[in-house]
């Protein structure tokens, strides 16, 4: 929760809409992935096999631009394609370096839903 409060864009608009019993369920199923440096998490994925979206991917800002993301990323993309998913997707805000981030590794948009832009990953690339 500290690391998805501390983030400088793509702020949580609602802080209400993540519930305790989602993050439980994204502990109990497959597709959570933390990253851990020294005993400390500083970033982390979920990926929700129930309906291809990955549901979260975060990095402690001071651990950017170390592999970090595009790592955890793959990893929440391995759950959802082994659940054979027909659709991986994720929103972010357009304009900010989530959006970079996910053009660059491949990712395109497919639409936009409430000011979010949508990004869809072709799984037979």
């Amino acid at each position: 929760m500290e690391i998805r409060a501390g983030v400088r864009e793509n702020r949580l608009r609602d802080p209400s809409r993540v519930k305790l019993e989602d993050i439980r369920w994204y502990v109990d199923n497959p597709g959570l992935f933390v990253w851990d440096e020294d005993g400390v998490i500083v970033g982390f994925s979920a990926a929700d096999p129930r309906n291809g979206n990955i549901f979260a991917l975060f990095v402690d800002e001071k651990y950017e631009k170390r592999g970090i993301g595009r790592a955890l990323l793959a990893r929440a993309c391995d759950v959802l394609i082994e659940a054979k998913c027909p659709r991986i997707w994720l929103t972010t805000w357009p304009g900010t370096r989530a959006e970079r981030f996910y053009r660059k590794a491949g990712w395109r948009v497919t639409g936009s839903d409430d000011g979010n832009l949508v990004f869809e990953l072709d799984v037979a690339a």
